[in-house]
């Protein structure tokens, strides 16, 4: 049941990927969900915005605490085709985000295992869940297709 749910909200990560790419951004696209129901979601607009912190998961995040006039998020999970970077999993790790769902593995630049793994650390106060590689044949092509277009 769990893993059918993941691939459903995947799905609508990868839907807001696309429209990153269709704004010229890298295709990296985020949902967060509470209680089986999406709260909010993101994606990649650092180009656009003029602003190095607009990625997928922040934007999500972002819109989330907005929406529940907080700033932590107990309670969700947060979908994102790539895993993320250290800034973001220090966003989830503050906003209390129960579990974290990514489809592709970033081997340059991933917080969650690939390059590092913020969310191993035991003395931060908080613990998030992680499970990389859900859909990871998906929310790699679309980066793949995205950058092939690009050289």
């Amino acid at each position: 049941m769990q893993a059918e749910l993941d691939r459903q909200f995947m799905q609508q990560a990868l839907d807001q990927a696309k429209l990153a790419a269709m704004a010229g951004e890298v295709p990296v696209g985020a949902v967060l969900v509470r209680d089986g129901k999406i709260i909010s979601r993101g994606f990649n607009q650092p180009i656009s915005n003029s602003d190095p912190s607009a990625h997928a998961e922040m934007m999500a995040l972002r819109a989330a605490a907005h929406i529940e006039s907080n700033y932590r998020l107990p309670g969700t999970t947060l979908y994102v085709t790539l895993e993320p970077c250290i800034m973001c999993a220090g966003a989830m790790l503050h906003a209390r985000v129960e579990r974290l769902v990514f489809g592709a593995t970033d081997p340059k630049t991933g917080a969650a295992g690939s390059v590092l793994n913020v969310f191993s650390e035991k003395q931060i106060n908080h613990q998030t869940q992680v499970e990389g590689g859900i859909m990871d044949d998906e929310c790699s092509q679309v980066l793949r297709d995205f950058f092939k277009g690009r050289r």
